[in-house]
């Protein structure tokens, strides 16, 4: 008996441990500040939606809260430690003791699933608001962007909404063409998303796409980041003999 207790014990750290089991906690944690902060009759949360496009492809959102004061798109990460970043970058870091782990600046993700939902909902840009959620033990050492929060600060940013943007037809509508877009939820369902991304991330560079080249000895500028802060620049790929920068985002 005890060796069960202990290997399910194991087995549910290692769990825990996953990008997905971290995902659904954080989508689950956003699912009950949302039910307790903002009124369900007001605001309606639709979670874990994936919408194909008109390209094919298709887009997964984690939270879309639809009220009359707009459509509130959430991108949640689940994620402890100090985070640098800001939204100009195109690339976030996360650093925990000395280990550090870069990752996709999730305004730039979340801005494609805006985008989507614009083609879908035929709703004007201003009507779509992105947010960026950040659930777990993290502290970020930059400034935090004004749309980007942890834990349930969130519902007070999307309460000070006051004007309404939609109407009831518009608002009853936005919430019928989503129930009938959406894919339905399975396994297959998100197997084929994330093979639809791994198609589109691994796409090789066009001959249009330019290398940025060192004024001073003529190498290829290679990203960087700062360690202390998490700042992107080029540095040149002939250090240390050549020791150019150059300040920037890719």
């Amino acid at each position: 008996m005890i060796f069960w207790l202990i290997g399910s014990v194991f087995v549910l750290g290692i769990l825990f441990k996953t990008p997905w089991m971290k995902g659904k906690v954080g989508e689950f944690t956003v699912n009950v500040a949302t039910s307790l902060h903002l009124n369900k009759n007001e605001y309606i949360n639709i979670r874990n939606i994936t919408l194909q496009l008109n390209d094919g492809s298709t887009t997964q959102i984690d939270h879309i809260i639809v009220s009359r004061y707009g459509v509130f798109v959430i991108e949640t990460k689940n994620m402890k430690g100090w985070i640098f970043g800001d939204e100009h970058q195109s690339m976030w870091t996360q650093q925990i003791f000395k280990e550090k782990h870069r990752f996709q600046n999730p305004l730039r993700q979340n801005y494609r699933h805006t985008k989507a939902l614009e083609e879908i909902l035929a709703l004007p840009t201003e009507n779509i608001m992105s947010i960026v959620v950040f659930i777990g033990d993290c502290k970020f050492k930059t400034t935090m962007p004004k749309n980007v929060f942890i834990n349930a600060k969130y519902t007070s940013y999307i309460q000070s909404f006051q004007e309404e943007k939609l109407s009831a037809y518009q608002f009853d509508m936005t919430i019928e063409t989503l129930s009938q877009k959406r894919l339905k939820q399975s396994f297959t369902t998100d197997r084929e998303h994330v093979a639809n991304l791994s198609a589109r991330h691994n796409t090789k560079p066009t001959p249009t796409q330019t290398t940025k080249i060192c004024s001073r000895c003529g190498k290829e500028m290679v990203l960087r980041h700062n360690r202390q802060t998490g700042e992107e620049f080029y540095g040149c790929s002939g250090y240390p003999k050549c020791r150019n920068i150059v300040k920037g985002t890719s």
